[in-house]
């Protein structure tokens, strides 16, 4: 991977990273708000938005360091994942909460009176482990969408095992 590119990544993640903090301070401040007056509507949505950034952006900066310390970084088609995971972590993060608030995805919150500690933890952790997360989503809705036709198939190519 060529030195500029390697370069561009470190500074995305980077502005990624601690832009989303900002963005977040922000946010509980009113600062947003006051020029965006909108923003009250979806604020909740934004910090579980940002909470997925910190953690997706996190994660591959760690493993950008990582590979790169190791000297690891030589695939040019690596760099789309550091560019585009933290971007998918982001959206996983709030419909992540979302499903868990809506009861499909049973995780218990204890209420606060500022602001959802739990759920704002649980999109970053969903934004830290997108990759993870998203295998697990996979898993859910095969199984909650499978139909009779599926479960015969399985059970034949079980049964030929």
């Amino acid at each position: 991977m060529k030195r500029w590119l390697r370069a561009m990544i470190l500074t995305y993640l980077s502005l990624l990273f601690f832009g989303s903090f900002l963005a977040v301070g922000m946010l509980r401040t009113g600062a947003l708000e006051k020029s965006l007056p909108f923003i009250s509507e979806i604020e909740i949505f934004l910090y579980y938005f940002f909470a997925g950034a910190i953690g997706g952006s996190l994660r591959h900066l760690y493993m950008f360091c990582f590979y790169y310390m190791r000297g690891e970084l030589n695939d040019y088609k690596e760099w789309i994942m550091y560019i585009f995971y933290p971007i998918f972590a982001t959206g996983t993060a709030v419909v992540a909460v979302t499903l868990i608030q809506s009861g499909i995805l049973l995780v218990e919150f204890t209420e606060f009176e500022d602001a959802p500690y739990a759920q704002i933890s649980i999109a970053f952790f969903v934004g830290f482990g997108f990759n993870r997360f998203v295998n697990k989503l996979n898993v859910v809705s095969k199984n909650l969408f499978e139909t009779n036709n599926d479960k015969h198939n399985n059970n034949k190519s079980e049964i030929n095992e």
